[in-house]
């Protein structure tokens, strides 16, 4: 099944928070991160990022159906994706990576960056897949618990 973007609007901001909090409770439950987990954050920090004039949500959308969203942070010639949600019965689709391709597509940015939890094995495979690489950046969250920074370069341009 093939994938699209919709550019998100402020009456999605709900949908929006509810597949961060389903997506990522497995992660919160196995790391019990109650800090940082965007499966505890409150709906008015996604309204506040919603805001910010380098920020466009976008809903994944296969056919007719929302699996998940993500988020791009535009400066420019960098963007930043934070986060990339998919919705646990949509995961293993290979939808994140279509969503991913598609937004790469959309910006004319020459660098693409974007964290992840460093002990998730299938998380960082992925993003490798698709030519990003560490940049030896390193956050502890918590004891059995890092994030790590991924860059990919982009060589050929887009005129917009």
């Amino acid at each position: 099944m093939t994938i699209s973007l919709r550019k998100a609007y402020r009456p999605d901001l709900p949908l929006i928070h509810h597949i961060q909090r389903t997506a990522f409770m497995p992660l919160y439950e196995k790391y019990h991160d109650h800090q940082t987990s965007p499966a505890v954050e409150p709906i008015h920090r996604i309204i506040q990022r919603f805001e910010q004039p380098c920020t466009t949500y976008y809903l994944i959308c296969a056919d007719d159906m929302t699996v998940g969203f993500l988020r791009v942070f535009d400066l420019g010639d960098c963007c930043r994706l934070s986060p990339i949600c998919i919705l646990p019965e949509h995961q293993g689709n290979g939808y994140a990576q279509q969503a991913i391709t598609l937004a790469i597509a959309s910006y004319s940015a020459t660098t693409w960056e974007l964290e992840t939890i460093a002990q998730e094995k299938i998380l960082c495979y992925l993003y490798e897949k698709m030519g990003f690489h560490k940049t030896g950046g390193y956050l502890r969250v918590k004891d059995g618990m890092d994030l790590v920074s991924y860059s990919k370069d982009i060589y050929a341009h887009k005129e917009k």
